[in-house]
């Protein structure tokens, strides 16, 4: 019992440290275009406060939730996500910002659909695999039924579009239902489907070909489609071993677009250097791993799909967010979580966080 205690206050602990740097770097790395946009240094790094605010009480009250109600209520849950996502699209209601439909906007405020929808088919999904454990080594008559959902809400977020959101989705739920007794041969088959499928995503939109030829070579295009990747490896270059020093970012000058958002892990190496960047990255995996301890202490099988659901899809995100910042995959407009600057996916990872701090009450 102390050791599942231990890990569950090591799990929270780490979630609070990570989502105040997270507030100290949006203010750092966002004061320069906070002045120059809204002549409001702070402007940012309030909002942000209010986020972290909002969703440490959000992390309170889902801390307290009855996990077997939620499962139960996991089908209706699911429909408000599907009803979210096409009402999003819906010009008036949905807002476009960044060329995506993918907010409903309220003043100066904004909400994405498309994370709580990341929250509500993990619910679902882990729902699903318990009721049909033993089914899951069938393709069609278990992975099909549990994968459709999935596919439908990447259908949805593509209309956006919002490829990097659905692409978090799709590998999280893919890896969750790959711990269940699925033959690999069933991966085999999700393998060239997702691949023929990704294949033509890229084809049909232009945006997405240049990503592509920038992630080969970002120079090809060093104000275009390459842009960021070369600021973003700009700002790493620099930081060295110990960094320039704390709020001493040159890239945050305008060099890199929106600092505070994707790549925001790229000013955290230039100030903080390779070791301040190593203990970071240190402190997510002591976080996912304290998560990964408590879905193997779980009693029921429901309750392990569910923590581990939402630790593989915070580690998938964490890693295809390090992977952009850093050139190895293409650019995907995935943010950092508990690091970068947004309330739905501040407020949404703290619904998680109580959820797993949930499970405690066994």
């Amino acid at each position: 019992m102390m050791n599942k205690f231990n890990y569950y206050k090591s799990f929270l602990i780490t979630s609070i440290i990570l989502s105040l740097f997270g507030l100290y770097m949006v203010t750092s790395s966002s004061m320069i275009w906070s002045e120059f946009l809204y002549d409001d240094k702070f402007y940012y790094a309030k909002k942000q406060l209010l986020f972290v605010v909002i969703g440490f009480v959000i992390l309170f009250i889902f801390s307290k939730l009855n996990i077997e109600k939620l499962k139960k209520y996991s089908k209706k849950l699911l429909i408000i996500g599907f009803i979210l996502l096409a009402l999003v699209l819906i010009p008036g209601l949905g807002v476009v910002r960044g060329g995506s439909r993918s907010w409903f906007g309220i003043g100066s405020f904004a909400f994405q659909p498309a994370e709580l929808f990341k929250y509500i088919i993990i619910v679902y999904v882990a729902s699903k695999l318990d009721d049909s454990y033993f089914d899951t080594k069938y393709f069609f008559k278990g992975i099909v039924p549990i994968m459709l959902p999935c596919l439908i809400g990447f259908a949805l977020i593509m209309l956006q579009p919002d490829l990097g959101t659905g692409i978090v989705i799709v590998l999280s739920i893919v890896i969750l239902t790959f711990i269940s007794r699925a033959k690999l041969s069933n991966y085999v088959k999700i393998g060239l489907i997702g691949l023929s499928a990704g294949c033509l995503l890229i084809l049909s939109a232009p945006y997405r070909l240049s990503r592509i030829e920038a992630f080969i070579n970002p120079f090809l295009d060093p104000l275009g489609s390459g842009f960021q990747t070369i600021q973003s490896l700009y700002a790493i270059g620099p930081g060295g071993l110990i960094g320039v020093g704390i709020d001493q970012s040159i890239q945050k000058h305008f060099f890199l677009p929106e600092p505070q958002t994707d790549f925001i892990f790229a000013i955290i190496c230039e100030e903080f250097g390779f070791i301040g960047a190593s203990l970071f990255i240190f402190l997510f995996i002591f976080f996912l791993y304290s998560g990964y301890k408590i879905a193997l202490k779980q009693d029921t099988l429901y309750r392990t799909f569910l923590v581990f659901g939402f630790v593989i899809l915070i580690t998938v995100q964490t890693l295809i967010n390090l992977s952009v910042v850093v050139g190895l995959i293409p650019v995907t407009g995935i943010t950092l979580p508990f690091i970068s600057y947004g309330g739905s996916s501040q407020i949404i990872l703290m619904m998680m966080v109580g959820t797993v701090y949930a499970t405690k009450t066994l």
